[in-house]
């Protein structure tokens, strides 16, 4: 990639004074956005300054042709030089106005240097005028910067347009305009010529990155361009700080879109930025926005040229890798193969001793014969009939099962269960001294049985 290399253009030569007793500002633009650090966030090289000759229009009457005409010539051949001198060190210029008769620096600096290649360079004006007017379309002529466009495109006077018998320094069919108000008064002349433009309303509706596209395009023959910025394409609300504000621009994030979008092409082979008087911009606010809409529009080229400016140094190649020389296998050695060893058999698994089957179990001994407190009955090897039990006094105890526990058989009409109806204290129940004896339990040992 390229890098930015910066220079200031400060010519002011091709404007009338603003008052009889004044010179226009925009020879104050490239320190004003110099001292916003224009050339350090760019990365850029500095090219230096070409001075111009001394403003002076005194004495010009209109029917003289353009004022201060050969002031101005002097200036283009330095300015063309200059930019020369960077295209031929391999670098981007980029060209810091002064009014737009810098235009004329440019255009014979392209001439010659398309002289070089095998194709044309073609031009990008990115411009809120047309500066169109020249002697076939006005009574007269006078201010340069409004017939810049005219004198390069090969029209008016000859000491301006054709310097080295180089007319034009760009040819119609390789310019395209960009940012025009829809009432130029030279669109028509511009339509006869077969110059392309797109006016504010048109660019506006396509966008500025497709109408960026769309110039690049329209010079898909040539083997170059250059750009023109003059920072009246942007509207009075936010560039007031201008020679000639005209309502209807552009904003700066559409200004940035288009330029990035334009330099992003490596065909584009430099830019200039024209017009921005800071003599309307007391506090610096429009020349801190210009600066960083410049910053942002050139961004596709900061980077590289970021690189480059801080003086690294080139890497140096790696020597080349030299192959070592194939070291030669030793002598082989005849040795007895060496038989394995034998496999080892694993011993034999050792079987699990049998299984010991779990001894029969023991019968439970039959249970001991109740405490002699109790009485006994006499044992029976059936239950007793039921219709025996009847005629038994209450208070005996009859024996149901073989073994069994001997239980007083109370009837269930003896034993009252609540309070009679006068209050009186129902009987003593007889089990109430009867203790039946402790049962045991199943998992705990039984008792030896009695011999």
């Amino acid at each position: 990639m390229r890098r930015i290399a910066v220079v200031d253009a400060p010519s002011n030569l091709g404007l009338r004074p603003p008052t009889a007793t004044s010179v226009p500002g925009c020879a104050k633009a490239p320190g004003a956005l110099r001292d916003n650090g224009l050339l350090t966030r760019l990365g850029a090289r500095d090219a230096g300054c070409i001075t111009p000759p001394r403003y002076d229009p005194a004495g010009w009457q209109p029917g003289d042709g353009v004022a201060q005409a050969n002031e101005i010539v002097v200036f283009v051949r330095r300015l063309a030089d200059r930019i020369g001198t960077i295209l031929g060190a391999g670098d981007f210029p980029l060209v810091l106005g002064g009014d737009c008769s810098i235009l004329l620096g440019a255009g014979l600096a392209m001439r010659r240097y398309a002289a070089t290649l095998d194709g044309r360079i073609g031009l990008v004006y990115v411009d809120g005028h047309s500066d169109f007017r020249h002697e076939g379309n006005a009574s007269y002529v006078g201010a340069a910067a409004g017939e810049a466009l005219a004198l390069a495109t090969g029209r008016g006077q000859a000491n301006l347009s054709a310097i080295e018998q180089r007319r034009p320094y760009f040819r119609d069919v390789d310019v395209v305009l960009l940012g025009i108000r829809t009432h130029d008064e030279y669109r028509l002349d511009l339509q006869a010529a077969g110059i392309v433009a797109r006016a504010v309303p048109e660019l506006r509706s396509n966008g500025a990155a497709r109408s960026a596209q769309w110039a690049r395009d329209q010079l898909r023959d040539c083997a170059g361009f250059w750009v023109h910025i003059d920072v009246d394409v942007l509207d009075p609300a936010v560039m007031p700080a201008v020679d000639a504000p005209d309502v209807g621009g552009i904003a700066y994030r559409e200004l940035e879109i288009l330029l990035s979008g334009l330099v992003s092409d490596p065909r584009c082979v430099g830019a200039q930025v024209t017009v921005f008087d800071p003599d309307y911009d007391p506090d610096g606010r429009y020349a801190a926005e210009v600066t960083d809409a410049l910053v942002a529009g050139l961004e596709p080229l900061v980077t590289s040229s970021a690189l480059v400016a801080a003086d690294l140094i080139p890497p140096v190649s790696a020597p080349p890798v030299v192959s070592a020389p194939p070291v030669p296998a030793p002598p082989a050695v005849f040795a007895p193969p060496v038989s394995a060893p034998p496999v080892v058999s694993a011993p034999p698994v050792v079987s699990a001793p049998p299984v010991v089957s779990v001894p029969p179990v023991v019968s439970a001994p039959p249970v001991p014969a109740p405490p002699e407190s109790v009485e006994a009955l006499p044992e029976q090897e059936d239950d007793p009939d039921p219709a025996e039990l009847d005629g038994m006094e209450p208070g005996r105890v009859g024996m149901l099962r073989p073994g069994a526990l001997a239980v007083p058989f109370v009837p269930a009409q003896t034993v009252p269960h609540r309070e009679d109806a006068d209050g009186a204290e129902p009987p003593e129940s007889p089990l109430a001294d009867v203790v039946p004896a402790a049962r045991t339990p199943l998992d705990e040992e039984e008792p030896e049985p009695a011999s």
